[in-house]
């Protein structure tokens, strides 16, 4: 067998599709995307494809992987991982489909029935949070994540300090103490802050505090885990194992790889056993399309040491189209008691509806995230 073809596929919202084609007949999808550097991910997987994939056996995944991170002088980043990452989702749904079995049986098979996930929440005001909870609630999930913020000072004042104390407040009061929320810090504390920002959430008692401070101050994150007995999260901007292991050592609670970022299932399964050795859990970063989450939900049934997943199902920065657009079978994404449940098909065990993604290709607008500003016209982290 013969990989012949790799096209990519620029959808709406903002995410980017892999299709990549054997000489048998046999076709393996990915989602290989930067937000908001989508055109620059496209033109790393077409590079791939012509040194590396065309040609090559598609079953050699190891082999394949190696090449494609280690294959040229300059080496790792968000643009060239995440490239690998869609590929290798390809490769690894190719592999379960040739031999007609989901991914996790070829990892060694499942752990679990059923994956736990979250679902995000907006709002600025109290009132919203509540809102927005409720509604969660009642859609049947058993935790949301929200942020703890907007736009922040690198020293929060007192005000600001009870704002972020006041949504939890909220979250908390509609999902009283058998459910559970997760607050993320978005890397927009500077680390003095975040420790004064994580003690006002103590009382609130939120699963997990996510990414305090920013990935280029993982050195500085031990400041952060020994002031508090909040589990600490981060990861989604760490893209393998030599840039997780820092962030291990300094104590965090939660690791959170992202399968469309940190070198696919093959990375990331490898991220998840490191993990293990320091006692930490895995909750995979995943406010992205159907590919990156049947990913994820291939790792997570078959990883002890994992969560709960992410997902961006009704996410509410998901403009002109939704996730389950480009899924022919709907029902692999069903929620039952918060659960998402063990995927069964073969490959990633989605059926990727071929014909909307080509017609959606290109339609995409250029997505940015937004460039913040200070009151005194300084950057500010988004």
């Amino acid at each position: 067998m013969k990989i012949t073809r790799v096209e990519t596929f620029a959808v709406p919202p903002r995410w980017l599709f892999c299709r990549i084609e054997t000489d048998d007949g046999l076709v393996g999808w990915g989602e290989p995307v930067v937000e908001g550097r989508a055109d620059t991910v496209r033109t790393a997987v077409q590079e791939l494809a012509g040194q590396f994939l065309v040609g090559a056996d598609p079953t050699r995944i190891e082999d394949l992987w190696q090449l494609m991170t280690k294959g040229s002088f300059y080496r790792g980043g968000p643009v060239l991982s995440s490239a690998v990452a869609g590929v290798d989702q390809a490769l690894w749904d190719i592999a379960g489909k040739a031999l007609g079995v989901p991914v996790h049986q070829l990892l060694g098979g499942p752990v679990r029935e059923r994956v736990r996930a979250y679902s995000w929440v907006g709002g600025d005001e109290p009132a919203e949070v509540r809102d927005q909870v409720a509604a969660q609630v009642e859609a049947g999930f058993t935790a949301v994540k929200m942020n703890a913020s907007g736009r922040m000072g690198r020293l929060p004042d007192l005000t600001e300090l009870k704002e972020v104390a006041t949504r939890a407040e909220a979250a908390r009061e509609v999902l009283g103490p058998g459910r559970d929320f997760a607050v993320d810090f978005h890397g927009r504390f500077s680390t003095a802050g975040a420790v004064r920002a994580v003690g006002v959430l103590e009382p609130y008692a939120p699963m997990f505090v996510e990414e305090p401070v920013l990935p280029e101050y993982t050195h500085l994150l031990r400041r952060v885990t020994e002031s508090t007995a909040l589990p600490v999260a981060t990861g989604e901007r760490l893209f393998s194992r030599t840039d997780v292991l820092p962030a291990l050592q300094a104590g965090i609670a939660v690791l959170q790889p992202d399968l469309s970022h940190a070198g696919g299932i093959s990375e990331s399964r490898r991220i998840a056993t490191l993990a293990e050795t320091f006692d930490v859990a895995i909750a995979p970063h995943c406010p992205l399309g159907p590919l990156a989450l049947a990913a994820s939900l291939q790792l997570a049934v078959c990883t002890p040491n994992f969560l709960i997943q992410e997902q961006s199902i009704g996410i509410h920065y998901n403009k002109g189209a939704e996730l389950l657009d480009y899924v022919a079978d709907r029902s692999v994404f069903r929620f039952e008691e918060g659960h998402l449940l063990r995927p069964s098909g073969p490959g990633l065990g989605v059926e990727i509806d071929e014909k909307a993604v080509r017609a959606a290709d290109g339609s995409a607008e250029a997505w940015h995230n937004p460039v913040w500003r200070h009151g005194d016209g300084s950057f500010a982290e988004w």
